[in-house]
């Protein structure tokens, strides 16, 4: 929309959406143009079964934005009150269920005190929580924003856990190779928009709220509310909140021995004064 990408030296026009985890490594690979933004728990499982990719930035260095809610009038007023109840989750061995088991664990609560349906959808879950038959359920911006007014937070994995990366920016090996520039030119557009959206929320707000379709004033909330806890990464790196994601993939059985980050991560893409990393 601002012309960042071309300003850079890449002509993107259009982004594509996908379902999420593997789906999307699928499409990234798949595209004329393979780079994508992608969950770094699909991208560990997706080298670990030898697909050939590097990651070459950062995209979210958090999980503050997921959060668990109840109905105004329930009972369950903190996690501690999930005892006995049902806490909604998406699917086994998905990223809502390893942040709560995280969750219970880091507060105390047996895993078997807690039952964690595994419903699909967020849609499905907030279903269930309005009928009744879960006590919890998972949501995230814009939803939340939308809807605060029918349900209550009970709990911001982001005030449980510590920082946990979310998002990271992939390629091809081979496509890093032959189009180096290209790569280059996308993580730098990209991060023109980052500080563009921390500097201009509102306009950003309503060229977010066009793309997709959504009443400006909600995307307004939603943006000032991932803006305060800084959701966006501008491309670099942060080892210990990808090393808690890799703890919370090893909780689930999907990974068994440590990263070695250094194999696959590729800093020479990121512009000079982000390619440290902590």
């Amino acid at each position: 929309e601002k012309g960042f990408f071309r300003q850079a030296g890449v002509d993107i026009t259009g982004i594509l959406t996908s379902k999420g985890g593997g789906t999307t490594v699928r499409n990234v690979l798949a595209s004329g143009l393979p780079y994508g933004e992608v969950a770094l728990a699909a991208v560990i499982i997706a080298i670990r079964e030898g697909i050939d990719i590097k990651i070459v930035n950062s995209g979210v260095n958090t999980v503050a934005d997921i959060l668990w809610v109840t109905m105004p009038n329930s009972d369950v007023k903190s996690i501690k009150d999930l005892v006995g109840r049902k806490l909604a989750i998406t699917s086994p061995k998905s990223v809502t269920d390893m942040l709560s088991i995280m969750v219970l664990e880091a507060s105390g609560i047996p895993l078997d005190k807690v039952e964690r349906p595994a419903l699909g959808s967020l849609g499905a879950g907030l279903t269930a929580l309005e009928s009744g038959s879960v006590q919890a359920a998972i949501i995230i911006d814009p939803v939340w924003s939308a809807r605060k007014d029918r349900y209550r937070a009970l709990f911001y994995v982001k005030d449980v856990l510590p920082p946990m990366n979310q998002m990271v920016g992939i390629t091809t090996s081979e496509f890093a190779r032959a189009q180096p520039q290209k790569v280059r030119a996308i993580i730098a557009g990209r991060r023109m928009g980052v500080d563009f959206i921390y500097a201009n929320p509102k306009e950003s707000a309503q060229i977010i709220a066009k793309a997709y379709n959504l009443k400006p004033e909600v995307m307004e909330i939603a943006v000032n509310n991932l803006v305060a806890f800084r959701y966006w990464s501008r491309g670099e790196f942060d080892l210990k909140g990808m090393n808690e994601m890799v703890r919370g993939l090893k909780i689930i059985g999907e990974v068994k021995c440590e990263i070695d980050w250094d194999k696959i991560i590729d800093r020479s893409f990121l512009p000079a004064d982000l390619r440290g990393g902590s």
